[in-house]
């Protein structure tokens, strides 16, 4: 069988961006990443173990191609220390440790945060891929060719709707829910050469570089997550992280993420000096619908046209649920929609909901609290409280 991963470059943009960050400004921090799954697969997960640990031993034998550093270094916002970095990283196979608790899969990473942070979207499209290897492949590319169709030809529609005073432009975020690497490729193809004017881009660093597509992404939860434990006053660990990243990118890769505590905490720390440097905000859980209008709420209040900033979608978003959210914002700022799991395994059959998530920095632990309760992942009820506590949320 083939292994999942042959290619380093089969990864989110974020991660490479997040990456150069931390190497930059915290490359002594230490880190523990976990893996959970959130709903009940068909079979248990702990009947992979064998397979997950021959593919983590297959991934940590790869390094980067020097092709590969070249594209990479040909990105406006990657510095050439980095891709030097890069040009010498490999995977410690002693920092990652895959266990069976029963019917359980456990991954865990440990060690230094710029030698284990990369691990995250690697174990969970290895763990998806082994999974749905396991189900009737013929009949689930037959199902997602046909449902694929119907998005086209869903999304063709739009070209006959009244134009709204900004375009629909669509990301592909699967990578790390996709059925497999070679069922991504074919989605991401077939929207960049059947609807072009509204796909726009992959976070899928791989992909874009093969198919010729814009690579997609800026930061996730992890980096502002880490600024809770690098000696920071907690309440200002928002505003350390967003200052830091203004300093790496000096204006490229601007926008920010607004729910590692909940909106509200959040638009209390982005005030006009950095709603005035970041492009604009992403969403990823919580009502869309509430979340956007409170961005543009803040954005009247600091007296900032909406129409030059942008809110990007990306929580468990179909095309249906992404067009509903044009119609309701597309005449009031520039928007984005990152779709997952309904681009990359829409395939008739029950999705996992899998995460593998920073829960510890420098020994300390580290949490996202959310807009959406359920996404909380902290074993340490404690400094939960404590940071419900400093930013007056509701447990």
């Amino acid at each position: 069988m083939a292994p999942v991963i042959t290619s380093l470059l089969d990864t989110d943009l974020y991660k490479f961006t997040m990456w150069q960050a931390m190497l930059h400004r915290n490359p002594q921090t230490q880190a523990v990443y976990s893996f959970v799954c959130r709903n009940q697969p068909e079979y248990p997960l702990g009947d992979l173990l064998a397979d997950v640990n021959r593919e983590l031993d297959q991934l940590c034998s790869l390094s980067f191609a020097e092709d590969e550093l070249t594209y990479l270094g040909g990105l406006r916002f990657i510095k050439s220390d980095f891709v030097d970095f890069l040009r010498i990283f490999r995977f410690q196979r002693n920092f990652v440790h895959a266990t069976a608790n029963g019917a359980q899969l456990d991954v865990e990473a440990r060690g230094p945060q710029v030698h284990v942070m990369a691990f995250e979207i690697f174990v969970l499209a290895i763990v998806n891929e082994l999974y749905f290897r396991r189900f009737d492949a013929t009949a689930a590319h037959a199902e997602g060719e046909r449902r694929l169709q119907a998005k086209l030809e869903r999304l063709r529609t739009l070209d006959a709707q009244p134009a709204l005073r900004h375009p629909f432009e669509l990301f592909d975020y699967g990578l790390r829910r996709r059925f497999s690497g070679a069922w991504q490729r074919q989605v991401v193809a077939t929207l960049a050469r059947e609807v072009p004017q509204f796909f726009k881009g992959t976070s899928n660093v791989l992909l874009a570089r093969d198919l010729g597509v814009v690579p997609i992404g800026t930061m996730a939860h992890e980096f502002v997550q880490t600024y809770q434990a690098l000696g920071f006053r907690l309440r200002d660990h928002q505003k350390a992280a967003l200052e830091n990243w203004v300093q790496e990118y000096r204006g490229d890769l601007g926008v920010a993420i607004t729910d590692v505590i909940n909106m509200q905490a959040f638009l209390t720390d982005f005030d006009l000096y950095f709603a005035k440097l970041f492009d604009g905000l992403r969403h990823d859980s919580g009502d869309p619908v509430w979340w956007g209008e409170l961005a543009l709420a803040h954005y009247a209040q600091l007296r900032i046209d909406a129409h030059t900033k942008r809110l990007v979608f990306s929580d468990g978003l179909n095309i249906e649920r992404a067009l509903s959210l044009y119609q309701h914002f597309g005449n009031r700022t520039q928007l984005g929609f990152g779709i997952g799991t309904h681009l990359s395994n829409d395939m008739g059959l029950k999705t996992l909901n899998i995460v593998m998530k920073l829960t510890q920095c420098n020994g300390q632990p580290v949490a996202k609290l959310s807009d959406s309760p359920g996404k909380t992942l902290c074993d340490d009820q404690t400094f939960l409280a404590y940071l419900r506590q400093v930013f007056n949320v509701q447990a």
